[in-house]
């Protein structure tokens, strides 16, 4: 699935069992929620951390998934092609960080 058909699933799926999008203020608490989701379970899964037994249920997996939902949510409902937005940053980041991170002694 690419990023354009993904973007069209999800507003399929928000106008079919959605009702609608929250507007853009409650979706950004949603998404600071389910990153914090996401760093619940890196925190346990790689860190220090130790686990209670719902902890154990949740997957990385899901909870990146859960993340990328509403970002797609965001991107919709602000009119962001996030196709050419990642093309964009991509571009971006080569032009910027072309020999910063090779010349980085602490990734040697």
């Amino acid at each position: 699935m690419t990023l354009e058909e993904a973007q069209k699933s999800v507003d399929k799926w928000i106008k079919e069992f959605g009702v609608r999008y929250f507007n853009e203020l409650t979706n950004m608490a949603i998404l600071t929620e389910e990153v914090g989701e996401v760093a619940r379970v890196i925190a346990r899964k790689y860190g220090e951390q130790s686990s209670k037994k719902s902890d154990l249920e949740k997957e990385l997996s899901e909870e990146l998934a859960d993340v990328l939902f509403v970002i797609i949510c965001i991107a919709n409902q602000t009119g962001i092609n996030l196709t050419d937005a990642f093309i964009q940053n991509l571009q971006k980041k080569t032009t910027r960080d072309s020999s910063r991170h090779k010349q980085n002694s602490k990734l040697k």
